[in-house]
């Protein structure tokens, strides 16, 4: 948990550095707090190994950084944070949630207007006062609303991405206590939803009463709505709503199902009992008594999710398949698929480097991707149209072609068997040409084309325009197809059941995203796909080395779409994957 505070420190002082102009600074404190927000290790247990300089030993952070980490293990604040936030007094993450409103935006709408909240903003544009500023205009007014709108509409859910860490830390933390048995994490975070309104957990403990006081004394505990024996109810720091539940042994399969949900496969399964003239709840699966002992109930299975799915007669449902889309059906007839498992992958076929917007040099990003167990990355840098990132033209993809042969000479003589891929991340223009010429394409081992530019075309030129791209010879995969943003972004306009139609006739890979912040394609689009016999790569879309870490939200959106390993080329060894791509 500590590590999201830090984190969220330390990309509100590079914000906030951005806005008053300050070179270089903002890049350092952007990549610490992505550096300590991917890392699996509390930052206090890094300290207590050797202070100031263990935490130098943290990627991308350095002295000063390291240093305000100690502040804030002391004293619970970092000094130059306060002082910042009170010279500027806004809300930078909550502005900066909405679409094309970024720091620099932010000072102007400060300066000039005296813009605090994502409140101000709406109430000044509908005003039409944003329009007259310099560097907006009528339709950047209208760009702040419809985002502002779009924030509402995503009802105040999280990113499973950005609370995930926090929900591990904290489970983590109840897990260490003595008297706690068995706990999960159950509801949309067990079934991998790409957001989650709230966190279930659950647990078997000998002493309840003392679990609860932990859970409700914890440090960022900001409201406690209920204090019982085997409930309680808290609201964290960080605005978060975490339910904990101490149930009975015997009850704990039943009670996981119950609060895992969905609320429709629920329903379905409680039916199933009901037939069978059972009763299924959050306690078990009871089998009622004849007439002359009415009232009286038998549990004949709860302990366990195996045992009631199979009491039901039916195969075990992974969680992330329970949304009553069909599961129960394919469970009752033996024929759920066997899912692709998390750690099927052998490949990352796309990831960036500080040739354009990476933060890391192709060697470190190998480093980190053989120290994460793969066998392979494509290096996929953004290519030239993309200007702001630094994008290659042909001359730099050549370059950099031959920093990769060398790359993997080295490696070779290493005798390690790992290789290192030549691709690109290539833009699809508005017409669905591309930006980098056949000539160059047809050298690269993996081509991946996506939409970056010109966001707002209808469904069908848009559709056309993904198409083209498709249809040209060199273009082994679709990245991230839709160009959605969760909880910011909306998707492209597209026809899917054209797109899978052409993929399909093209033999074009469609990519799962893993990136949480993208999750695309989303797990309805993955289904009708993959029905449709469409080829998968699942990757990281990586920046920096601690983001493989981020393959497993791709993993898991592939399973809600059903996915099997042999569905995603990057599953096999890098050979038989090439005789996957055109």
């Amino acid at each position: 948990m500590i590590n999201q505070d830090l984190a969220k420190i330390f990309i509100e002082m590079a914000e906030l550095l951005e806005m008053q102009d300050v070179p270089f600074k903002p890049r350092a404190y952007k990549k610490a707090s992505e550096s300590i927000a991917s890392s699996g290790t509390d930052v206090r247990e890094v300290y207590k190994k050797g202070g100031v300089k263990a935490l130098m030993g943290i990627p991308s952070v350095g002295r000063g950084i390291a240093e305000k980490i100690d502040e804030y293990l002391a004293t619970g604040h970092v000094r130059e944070y306060e002082q910042m936030k009170k010279k500027i007094p806004v809300d930078i993450s909550g502005l900066t949630a909405i679409e094309g409103v970024g720091p620099k935006a932010i000072k102007t709408l400060w300066l000039k207007l005296k813009i605090k909240s994502v409140a101000d903003l709406e109430k000044a544009a509908e005003a039409g006062k944003i329009a007259g500023l310099a560097g907006f205009g009528k339709k950047s007014e209208e760009k702040i609303l419809k985002g502002i709108e779009f924030l509402k509409q995503s009802g105040g859910r999280w990113r499973l991405g950005d609370i995930l860490p926090y929900v591990r830390a904290l489970e983590a933390e109840l897990k260490s206590l003595k008297e706690v048995d068995e706990l999960v994490v159950a509801g949309s975070v067990r079934r991998w939803k790409e957001t989650i309104g709230d966190v279930d957990i659950l647990a078997v403990s000998r002493k309840p009463k003392v679990v609860m006081a932990h859970f409700v004394g914890l440090k960022d505990v900001v409201n406690v709505y209920a204090h019982g024996e085997t409930k309680s109810m808290v609201r964290m720091k960080n605005g978060l709503d975490i339910d904990l539940r101490v149930v009975p042994r015997e009850s704990f399969g039943a009670a996981l199902n119950y609060f895992t949900g969905s609320k429709n496969h629920n329903v379905a399964l409680r039916q199933i009992a009901l037939k069978k003239g059972w009763k299924l709840n959050e306690y078990g699966l009871f089998k009622l008594r004849g007439e002359k002992e009415k009232g009286k109930e038998e549990m004949i299975a709860g302990r366990t999710e195996e045992e009631l799915y199979k009491k039901l007669g039916l195969r075990y449902i992974e969680p992330e398949m329970r949304e009553n889309l069909g599961e129960i059906e394919a469970a009752r007839k033996n024929q759920l698929p066997h899912l692709i498992g998390y750690g099927d992958l052998r490949g990352d076929l796309q990831t960036q480097t500080d040739w354009t917007d990476g933060k890391h040099s192709i060697r470190e990003m190998a480093q980190a991707a053989i120290e994460a167990g793969l066998e392979y990355i494509a290096i996929t840098d953004h290519t030239k149209t993309l200007a702001m990132t630094g994008g290659a033209d042909e001359k730099k993809l050549m370059r950099q072609m031959a920093e990769i042969d060398k790359i993997n000479a080295d490696l070779k003589r290493q005798g390690l068997k790992f290789r290192v891929l030549k691709g690109a991340e290539v833009n699809i223009l508005p017409n669905g040409s591309l930006d980098i010429n056949d000539e160059t394409l047809a050298k690269l081992d993996v081509v991946g084309a996506a939409v970056h530019t010109s966001l707002k075309l209808s469904a069908a030129d848009q559709t056309k325009r993904v198409i083209r791209a498709m249809e040209n010879s060199n273009v082994d995969i679709i990245f991230h197809p839709t160009d959605r943003i969760i909880n910011r972004r909306e998707p492209i306009a597209l026809d899917m059941d054209e797109i899978i139609k052409a993929a399909k006739r093209t033999k074009t890979i469609l990519e799962i995203d893993a990136h949480p912040e993208r999750l695309d394609l989303k797990d309805e689009h993955i289904r009708k796909a993959k029905e449709a016999g469409i080829k998968f790569s699942i990757d990281s879309d990586a920046h920096t080395t601690s983001h493989f870490a981020l393959l497993e939200f791709g993993i898991a959106q592939a399973r809600r779409g059903w996915v099997s390993a042999r569905e995603v080329i990057n599953t096999l060894p890098v050979d038989k994957m090439f005789g996957l791509l055109k």
